[in-house]
């Protein structure tokens, strides 16, 4: 499967380097969250930016698609459709667990160059993010999510049993002001996170559907303490 991917350092810097997936939000693209990296720790880690699959706004021709890929090109990406498949729909179950199989795939790929792999989403990409955690808890070390949400499943798509038994090392930042993210997906979150992993909850007041300086500072320690501190000791 091809991928479209940007870096944020040189190819000889990459091996055994801790890698952290960035995982944009809906209808942008691979090179936005790679504004965030100036802020964050540098040294010994690689930020990896993946396109979402899907242009901004397309749908699925079949609700039994097998892949999370649509071709074309736009603007902006998404991980999944947010007016379902083929029809509008509240959760697109099929959408979400198509786009997590298409990350979870890259890893594959690329786990034995990196000393660890830890995940960073925004907004949609947080979704994506936990549900990558959730679906391959092995694969990961960290995630960092911000202004987004858990997607509510029982599937069994999900290992969560799993991945309450790694205590998983888990970032979650969101504004007290965000407009995007809907009350219900924010309180299932709220609620779901406490109890299934090791989580680091800040809420920021007055923060609206974007990332302040204050997080950053807060997501630079998280990845110092809970990525690399432990590689070091």
């Amino acid at each position: 499967m091809t991928y479209t991917i940007e870096y944020s350092n040189r190819p000889e810097e990459r091996p055994e380097s801790h890698a952290v997936l960035l995982l944009h939000g809906y209808g942008s693209h691979e090179r936005d969250l790679l504004g965030l990296v100036q802020y964050l720790p540098r040294r010994g880690v690689t930020y990896i930016s993946m396109r979402a699959p899907q242009p901004v706004g397309a749908l699925r021709d079949s609700d039994s698609a097998t892949s999370a890929v649509i071709p074309g090109s736009a603007m902006g990406y998404q991980w999944w459709p947010l007016t379902g498949g083929r029809v509008p729909a509240e959760t697109d179950t099929l959408g979400v667990e198509l786009a997590t199989d298409y990350v979870v795939d890259y890893l594959k790929e690329i786990k034995d160059t990196y000393a660890s792999i830890s995940l960073l989403g925004f907004s949609q990409g947080m979704a994506i993010a936990s549900s990558v955690a959730r679906r391959r808890p092995d694969l990961i070390h960290a995630v960092i999510g911000l202004s987004g949400f858990v997607v509510e499943s029982d599937s069994d798509f999900y290992r969560n049993t799993e991945l309450t038994e790694k205590k998983l090392p888990f970032f979650y930042g969101r504004g007290d002001s965000d407009p995007v993210i809907h009350t219900e997906l924010v309180a299932f979150t709220d609620s779901w996170l406490p109890g299934t992993v090791d989580l680091d909850f800040h809420l920021y007041p007055g923060l609206a559907h974007s990332v302040s300086g204050e997080e950053l500072n807060h997501v630079s320690d998280f990845i110092e303490r809970r990525i690399l501190a432990p590689a070091a000791s």
